[in-house]
């Protein structure tokens, strides 16, 4: 079945954000498109967020909102925790790819949680959230872009 126009410009919204072309310049999945793990490891300053840091933060949002339009289970996040997670300073590429995929993974089952909605949908409140699904999906949204351009200043800072 074919998503509501409301549905689908929610999409559209969500995929510019992440890894779809767009007026606004680079997206998420843009801005970490070639990042090295150590470049994704580097920190600018002592409790700073690194890149890699930043991407499982955008992940785990990913998940939270996917989870509150579901009524999914909590604890179900691959990482103990929530919001922010300390990745290996050291770690290895393997490490760094797997958070990557974790990233992806989360996007594509946020946006098939998306698409299981009806526009009727889109104004009531999620259980336990004081705002409305629109108001959750469309902040996923600003929230990939603002750490899209958090690490393109990061990438600068390390030239």
């Amino acid at each position: 079945m074919q998503p509501s126009p409301d549905i689908q410009r929610l999409l559209s919204l969500l995929d510019q954000a992440y890894d779809h072309r767009s007026w606004h310049g680079t997206n998420l999945r843009g801005s970490i498109r070639g990042v090295s793990r150590a470049r994704a490891a580097w920190r600018p300053g002592p409790r700073r967020h690194n890149i890699w840091e930043i991407v499982v933060h955008a992940a785990y949002w990913k998940y939270a909102v996917c989870r509150r339009l579901t009524d999914g289970r909590r604890g179900s996040f691959p990482f103990k925790g929530s919001d922010w997670f300390r990745r290996p300073e050291r770690g290895t590429e393997q490490e760094w790819r797997a958070d990557l995929a974790l990233l992806h993974l989360m996007h594509q089952s946020l946006r098939n949680a998306v698409e299981q909605l009806e526009s009727r949908d889109l104004s009531r409140k999620p259980p336990g959230s004081t705002v409305s699904r629109f108001f959750v999906i469309s902040g996923i949204a600003a929230h990939d872009l603002y750490h899209a351009g958090q690490i393109q200043l990061l990438k600068k800072l390390r030239t």
